[in-house]
């Protein structure tokens, strides 16, 4: 199918409500080249991996948990992953694979709904500027982990109320806070704890090594997918290695018993707080990276045929090992810190990167021996980790500009993509970059995400429908979907979401930063998921049909050229997709029964 031919066929329009539109005697069907596709099933499995396992399984797993009372997050985090996580994650693999499209050109399906994939698409712009800059801070701590002493060790002479970290004893006074947290604060940002007076300039150092994150990811998908699924054998393994050396050390640090023991003790009246489901959902979003596009672009890159099933099993359950296993390194060594400072686990409040950049390098500085070994090896772990999720994120970005502008080269839109990377991770490393973040990934990335997945379910699910999508499951891997697939696409996970992102909005609290950024917040909200209402309005006005209504129906169907790569195939898939529905027309009189024979099909699958 290389290459553009041209077949002459009849073919059949189908509509939402499973009419037919009149037939086309005859047409011309030019054949797009054929999309690049990964070199080995494995590629894809690992590149995957690389992507979900990452900054939102050793970052923000661990802050969030702690913020959220350690066990009492845990439970509410494992039952969204299994009937939210799981079902969406493996939903958005069939739906990019079936139909070989990107985050974007996916949303053939209904193209009234297009303006989803293109807000999805804008939050991984919002993304991709903050994920670099805490990529470059990670670079930074490697340089410095070649230091001995470890410069993070030891306190220096200004540093009141400073311990040393790498101090093993116990120390009487509460107050005092281990030398790693000032170095993260005074050295490498400079932190300012509030922004009344802006945020400052960006420091040189952490720039040239945000500098360096742009050439690395840049130098690993200049040749296009290939050439990352070729980098994603170091990147998705290798981290692994470390994670694990890490475990054993910090289980036998004293004190770290009690650290892990607040991470697997559950809160039961913690059930009942809602602000804990809603850090379970965005967190379940962060790890598996759903809802954003790229686990959509990854599939769209594989074999029709490919397992995903399989792999989606693999995936999901192995991001679920990775973020309790980062949880338990994360609250143990937090659990060492209250034992030598004197305080409880639950009283130490800290946050956002500072978790990260803080209690690793407190606890490799008390490592008897081998410590800068220990800390080369954990923050290249930490790079390598950000690396696969940054190209990840930047593969999704460019397959969506190149779905819609297939003449630019790859090269093209990778550099731009990276100049502007680089210039909005500036902002990030500032000494007042911390709230930026805070106020960027509040507003523009976990509400809009929210708010998108929402519409994402409404188009794939109830647009197009379960039942088909069942069927393209059966035309793609021959196997039957279980009922759990059918009833959690149907009801359970957008049910779960939508009331979650309602009391999102009751129990709505403003971040402690100036009225200024919590209207520039807002505004990214609503330019994001304005996009929706913008596209739909494109789609009804390229319509040709003279009432509102028809529009609106014919905006709701697949475009005339969506289905499965392969001509033959969708040539297949058209047939019995059109068999199907002028039998469920002759069914369905009235809109009581098909709503009826719907929720029957989710439960017994024809």
């Amino acid at each position: 199918m290389a290459g553009a031919n041209t077949t002459t066929t009849t073919t059949t329009q189908l509509t939402i409500d499973g009419s037919v539109a009149p037939e086309v005697n005859t047409r011309e069907l030019h054949e797009p080249k054929e999309r690049e596709k990964w070199g080995r099933g494995i590629e894809f499995l690992l590149s995957c991996i690389a992507l979900s396992v990452g900054f939102g399984n050793i970052w923000r797993f661990p802050y969030t948990a702690m913020q959220n009372g350690g066990g009492a997050f845990l439970i509410p985090y494992l039952i969204v992953l299994f009937l939210v996580g799981r079902p969406l994650y493996y939903l958005e693999m069939v739906m990019g694979q079936f139909a070989s499209r990107g985050c974007i050109k996916v949303f053939d399906v209904a193209p009234l709904m297009r303006g989803v994939g293109v807000g999805q698409t804008l939050a991984l712009l919002l993304i991709l500027g903050y994920y670099a800059a805490v990529l470059s801070i990670s670079v930074r701590y490697f340089v410095a982990s070649f230091g001995s002493p470890l410069t993070w060790a030891r306190c220096e002479p200004d540093w009141s109320g400073c311990v040393d970290s790498e101090f093993k004893g116990r120390v009487q006074n509460a107050s005092l806070r281990p030398s790693a947290e000032y170095y993260f604060n005074r050295t490498v940002l400079h932190n300012f704890w509030t922004v009344e007076d802006g945020i400052g300039v960006p420091d040189w150092k952490l720039a040239v090594c945000l500098l360096f994150c742009w050439i690395c990811i840049t130098g690993i998908l200049i040749k296009g997918i290939r050439s990352s699924g070729k980098a994603s054998y170091f990147l998705a393994i290798f981290p692994y290695v470390i994670l694990l050396v890490l475990l054993v050390r910090t289980c036998t640090l004293e004190g770290a018993d009690q650290g892990i023991l607040y991470l697997m003790k559950p809160q039961w009246e913690k059930l009942i707080d809602v602000q804990v489901w809603y850090a379970a959902v965005t967190q379940c979003f962060f790890s598996l990276t759903i809802s954003l596009g790229s686990v959509i672009v990854f599939a769209s890159y594989n074999s029709f045929t490919n397992n995903i099933y399989r792999d989606a099993m693999i995936i999901s359950w192995l991001d679920t090992f990775t973020s309790i296993v980062s949880g338990i390194v994360v609250f143990g060594i937090v659990g060492n810190i209250a034992h030598i400072t004197g305080n409880r686990v639950e009283d130490m409040q800290l946050q956002g990167p500072q978790l990260t950049f803080i209690t690793y390098p407190d606890a490799i500085a008390k490592f008897d021996a081998a410590q800068n070994v220990f800390a080369v090896l954990f923050f290249l772990m930490f790079f390598l980790l950000g690396l696969g999720s940054n190209t990840g994120i930047v593969t999704t970005i460019v397959t969506a500009v190149r779905d819609r502008f297939p003449q630019l080269p790859n090269w093209k839109v990778v550099i731009s993509i990276a100049i502007y990377g680089f210039c909005c991770g500036l902002v990030y490393i500032t000494p007042g970059g911390l709230h930026v973040l805070d106020v960027v990934d509040k507003y523009g990335v976990t509400l809009t995400t929210l708010t998108l997945v929402m519409l994402e379910i409404v188009t794939f699910c109830w647009m197009y429908g379960v039942e088909q999508i069942g069927h393209d499951i059966q035309l793609m891997l021959s196997r039957k979907t279980g009922v759990f697939w059918r009833v959690c696409w149907s009801f359970v996970t957008f049910g779960i979401i939508a009331v979650i992102w309602v009391f999102s909005f009751i129990q709505y609290t403003p971040l402690p930063v100036p009225l200024g950024m919590t209207v520039f917040g807002w505004c990214l909200y609503a330019f994001v998921i304005s996009q929706v209402a913008i596209w739909a309005v494109y789609a009804l006005c390229e319509r040709k049909e003279e009432k509102l209504l028809d529009r609106i129906k014919a905006a709701c169907q697949p475009t005339s050229d969506w289905g499965p790569e392969d001509f033959t195939v969708r040539s297949q898939y058209r047939a019995e997709r059109f068999k199907r529905l002028e039998e469920n027309r002759a069914q369905s009189v009235g809109v009581g029964k098909c709503v009826l024979r719907k929720i029957r099909n989710t439960f017994f699958q024809k």
